[in-house]
């Protein structure tokens, strides 16, 4: 059965895209159908992990929120060698990143229902065994719809006291929102911290279990956004540890 994982923070600056792509592309190298949906329609950037030429997309997100096309009609291809040669397939839906189209969204809005009737419309029409959606960060009417009708949250936070505060709110939304499972990720932990001291701190703060800490890492850094990390370098650390919170989603 296909499901449906958003990935959210309360606050920008988490790692989310990041952490969605190749959160992405670990579930794909299981030789599995995936879909990444950017509703951070007023922000969208996901795209440039993936090497997507802004100026060569002919659809977006937008076109079809504004009725401009099936949404199936937005999806590129973007498969990836290496996840090809698993048998993976991975789709990415981009939102518009022209100034002028993300001013209209901005000055008009739009109509927040057909985002769950694309999400369905895509898992039906892409043959998607996961659908991975890279939320808007702080809470607003397409954030809670993701989270309401998602099987997984992943919400993800940094070890510091204003993402915490955030953090919260959206744990107790969550939980009003029924939502069947969330999964707590603490990215960009300093060297210097206490690993098993933060896990505990947050898991009482939010009862709920943390099922990975990011480090800080400068190899990711060193990336700078110009590629997917876990296929870039398969070996590492860091790959280990997303590949392993892959499949604690996936469980």
């Amino acid at each position: 059965m296909s499901k449906i994982v958003s990935i959210h923070s309360y606050r920008g600056g988490t790692g989310k895209s990041n952490l969605t792509a190749n959160l992405a592309a670990a579930t794909a190298l299981g030789g599995l159908r995936v879909g990444i949906v950017d509703t951070d329609i007023q922000s969208p950037g996901i795209h440039v992990l993936f090497g997507l030429d802004e100026t060569k997309l002919n659809r977006s997100l937008n076109d079809y929120l504004w009725g401009r096309c099936a949404v199936e009609d937005t999806a590129y291809n973007i498969t990836p060698p290496e996840v090809a040669s698993h048998q993976g397939t991975m789709f990415l839906i981009p939102s518009s990143s022209k100034a002028g189209e993300i001013a209209r969204i901005l000055r008009e809005g739009y109509d927040v229902g057909l985002l769950n009737d694309g999400f369905q419309e895509l898992i039906d029409k892409l043959k998607l065994d996961y659908l991975y959606i890279d939320t808007h960060p702080g809470l607003n009417e397409e954030t809670l719809l993701s989270i309401a009708i998602s099987d997984v949250v992943v919400l993800i936070l940094r070890p510091d006291k204003q993402d915490f505060q955030g953090t919260a709110v959206t744990v107790e939304v969550a939980r009003k929102l029924n939502v069947q499972r969330l999964v707590l990720v603490v990215n960009k932990v300093l060297s210097s911290m206490n690993v098993e001291s933060l896990k505990s701190q947050v898991e009482k703060t939010y009862n709920a279990p943390v099922a990975a800490l990011f480090p800080l890492s400068e190899d990711v850094a060193q990336l700078a956004s110009s590629g997917i990390f876990c296929l870039e370098y398969p070996f590492h650390a860091f790959t280990k540890k997303l590949k392993d919170l892959a499949q604690h989603i996936m469980a």
